[in-house]
């Protein structure tokens, strides 16, 4: 159920759900009791069991503020009052059902199951298990005292017990359980990790082989279809401009724009590339990789919000990956443009780091969904990082694009 959870929900998302259902579970065993006593009322109405039936309505108003907010005061007050309530239920249930037989032992399981169950409110482990005990002792000391006033005798069911163990069981198996949740989320993170790289890698090897085909087999094709001798002037310079550009660091951006001088412009003016020669002068080595051109498409919020995004993710490589080496790959699609860091460092996990590290969920992630972008992270311990940052193309760069506006 958690395995498709990020780290940092997971946790807490299956805790929330156990908590909502032992809250159910709880509300239908006050529910029937309630039927119950209801019913023998019904049967034999000399009987005075009103007050038992009036004892369980503030167990069932606990229970729901209990489910709605899930804090310690209510789960307290849960306790507190439902202590008291079942203390005066039995007294009346032991009171009035005479002989006192399996009917009466059912009417007093209910409430004590339904007290203890209050258990599943707790955020961890230790403190669901401890809930529940508390729970348990109180219900168990609430009937017992009634049933020592009435009867001299300690009324505690082995049927109460068998549940409280069946809760300790599951609480116990829902913890270890995420260790291998752990292990497979990794394991799909990093899946997902290598299917975008396999998509990145498909694009530029697409785009490099229209880049060899448009400069490489056509100077071939030229030559040797040229007259016998030195080659012409003008196909020696175009020969010279285009190794220049396959051998250049923005091959791929050159021929992607079919040599126009607009792209590199934009990729040599953008704010990404100011930042990654920043961290550059740090000692990071940043390899630059995918359709630089891509940049083109970004407005003015989306390009102010990618580049320090991205310096502090290759900031971030430099403090806590323990390595000095990063890949920068850029790719776009026609609504989107796809930043992708990767490092080969450390990793961490998400869900473990401090709240005094801000970078990631301030500098990256706020930012970038302030211009309703997308953050996703893939870390596994050992085997390195990568951080894809998705931006919305602007509307206007669009537009343009559909048109055929240069």
């Amino acid at each position: 159920m958690s395995i498709g959870l990020p780290a940092h929900l997971r946790q807490r998302s299956v805790s929330r759900a156990f908590a909502r259902t032992a809250n159910t579970v709880a509300a239908v065993c006050i529910s029937v009791t309630l039927a119950g006593v209801l019913s023998i009322f019904a049967g034999d109405p000399s009987l005075s069991l009103w007050p038992a039936a009036a004892a369980l309505v503030p167990m069932l108003v606990t229970v729901w503020l209990v489910n709605r907010y899930r804090t310690t005061f209510f789960t307290a007050a849960h306790i507190v009052i439902g202590g008291l309530a079942i203390y005066w239920f039995s007294l009346t249930v032991i009171s009035q059902i005479n002989p006192f037989g399996d009917v009466g032992h059912f009417l007093l399981d209910l409430p004590r199951v339904a007290l203890m169950l209050i258990g599943g409110a707790g955020l961890t482990m230790v403190a669901g298990i401890a809930w529940c005990t508390v729970g348990l002792i109180v219900a168990e000391a609430a009937v017992s005292l009634a049933a020592w006033q009435l009867l001299g005798v300690l009324l505690i069911d082995p049927a109460v017990l068998a549940a409280y163990s069946i809760v300790v069981v599951v609480l116990v198996t829902m913890r270890f359980s995420q260790r291998g949740v752990r292990r497979v989320q990794s394991r799909l993170h990093r899946a997902a990790r290598d299917d975008e790289m396999a998509t990145l890698r498909y694009g530029i090897e697409a785009t490099s082989a229209a880049v060899m085909h448009d400069t490489v087999l056509g100077h071939l094709a030229a030559i040797a279809n040229a007259p016998f001798g030195a080659l012409s002037t003008p196909l020696q310079e175009q020969i010279v401009r285009d190794l220049e550009v396959l051998v250049g660091e923005e091959w791929l951006s050159e021929s992607a724009t079919n040599g126009e001088d607009s792209a590199r412009a934009d990729w040599q003016s953008s704010e990404l590339l100011a930042v990654i020669t920043e961290v550059r002068q740090e000692g990071l080595e940043v390899e630059v990789t995918g359709d630089l051109t891509s940049l083109s498409l970004l407005d003015g919020r989306g390009a102010s919000a990618l580049a320090p995004a991205v310096r502090q993710c290759l900031v971030n490589v430099i403090k806590h990956s323990g390595v000095m080496q990063a890949e920068v790959a850029i790719f776009a699609s026609p609504t989107e443009v796809s930043v992708l860091v990767v490092d080969a460092g450390k990793g961490f996990d998400e869900a473990e780091t401090g709240d005094d590290r801000l970078g990631l969920k301030h500098s990256v992630r706020r930012r970038i969904e302030l211009v309703e972008g997308t953050v996703q992270v893939w870390s596994t311990p050992g085997r390195g990082t990568s951080v894809m940052i998705r931006v919305p193309a602007g509307a206007q760069k669009l537009s343009a694009a559909g048109s055929g506006v240069p």
